[in-house]
């Protein structure tokens, strides 16, 4: 199994890359938020937004949710264009055995 922090890294570099297919702002992700009392933050900046998400002790279900969600907050994101980017998000970082069953759904 490899480590958390290589698997962040390789699903903000799958994430990103989604995104700008998407036509969207890819945000830059980092680990952990400056706070210590949340699971993710959000900070925007003249170059750019910042996803922040806690790692240690999660699931990495929830991690990938808020990483998924940075996303779609970070470009303000509603209605159909938010559901068509999530989408797309959790497709791009699913595990390969998921796949068949997230795109019959």
């Amino acid at each position: 199994m490899e480590s958390t922090t290589i698997r962040f890294a390789r699903a903000a570099r799958e994430l990103s890359r989604t995104a700008r297919l998407c036509g969207v702002v890819a945000p830059s992700f980092i680990s952990p938020p400056r706070r210590n009392d949340v699971s993710r933050t959000i900070r925007r900046r003249p170059n750019g937004t910042v996803v922040a998400v806690a790692l240690r002790s999660r699931p990495w279900a929830a991690v990938l949710a808020d990483m998924v969600d940075g996303v779609i907050a970070a470009n303000q994101l509603s209605g159909v264009q938010a559901d068509t980017v999530r989408h797309a998000l959790w497709l791009a970082v699913a595990e390969p055995e998921n796949v068949a069953e997230r795109t019959a759904a």
